[in-house]
C-alpha cells in the first residue's frame, strides 16, 4: 500500500496551509487557494487515518520500537474514522503484549472491541489475543467465551483460522486436564474415608 512518510506529510500540511495563507494575504484568495487545498487535504487524511498504515507496515516487518514511536505520532485518536479508532487501540494492545505487559495489552484490546473494528478479521485477532491471555491466567471459562464469540465471525484470513483451531485444541486439552485433576482429587478424597465401626 502506498503511504507518504509522516514527516513529509507534516511538512506538506504546514507548507500548504501557511504558504496558502501568505499568498492569499499578499496576492488574493485564488493565489493561495491551491496551496490551502493541498494542505487541508493532507491534514484531513492525517486526522482521519493517523499513522496506522505506516505503523502496521513497521509491525509486519518486526520493527516494534519504530512502530511504537510512529503510533505515538497519531496525536488526535478521537478524530480517527470509525473502525480506525479500534485499530489504534488494537495496535497499542499488540505492542504492549509484545513487551510482555499483558494487563495493559488486555485493557487496550477491550477498548478496541468497544470502539469497533473494520472487519471480522480484526475483531477475530483481538478476541484470539484475549482468549490466549485468559488461558495464560488459567481462566478456561473466559477463554472459552472468547472462542465462542470467535466462531460466530466470518474470518477469511487463513493464518487466523489456523490459530483459532489451535486455540480450540489447547482449550480441549486444558479441559481434559482439569477434569482428570478433579477426578484424581475425588478419588484421593474417597480413599481417606474410614469404614464405620461395626457394633
Amino acid at each position: 500500500m502506498f503511504t507518504i512518510n509522516i514527516y513529509l506529510r507534516f511538512a506538506l500540511i504546514a507548507l500548504g496551509i501557511v504558504g496558502g495563507i501568505i499568498l492569499w494575504a499578499a496576492y488574493g484568495f485564488w493565489y493561495g487557494f491551491p496551496f490551502l487545498l493541498v494542505g487541508l487535504f493532507f491534514l484531513a487524511g492525517y486526522l482521519m487515518l493517523g499513522t496506522l498504515v505506516s505503523t502496521s507496515m513497521l509491525l509486519s516487518k518486526g520493527h516494534l520500537e519504530e512502530a511504537e514511536k510512529r503510533l505515538r505520532l497519531t496525536l488526535f485518536p478521537r478524530l480517527l474514522l470509525m473502525g480506525y479508532k479500534g485499530v489504534y487501540y488494537m495496535t497499542h494492545g499488540i505492542l504492549a503484549i509484545q513487551k510482555k505487559d499483558m494487563a495493559t495489552g488486555e485493557k487496550w484490546l477491550r477498548s478496541a472491541l468497544q470502539a469497533g473494528l473494520p472487519s471480522d478479521n480484526e475483531r477475530g485477532a483481538v478476541l484470539l489475543q484475549l482468549a490466549m491471555i485468559a488461558a495464560s491466567k488459567n481462566n478456561r471459562q473466559g477463554a472459552q467465551t472468547h472462542l465462542n464469540e470467535l466462531k460466530k465471525l466470518n474470518i477469511t484470513e487463513p493464518m487466523l483460522k489456523e490459530q483459532v483451531k489451535e486455540l480450540e485444541k489447547q482449550l480441549k486439552l486444558l479441559g481434559q486436564a482439569a477434569a482428570s485433576g478433579m477426578l484424581g482429587m475425588v478419588q484421593r478424597g474417597g480413599s481417606k474415608r474410614r469404614m464405620p465401626r461395626m457394633r
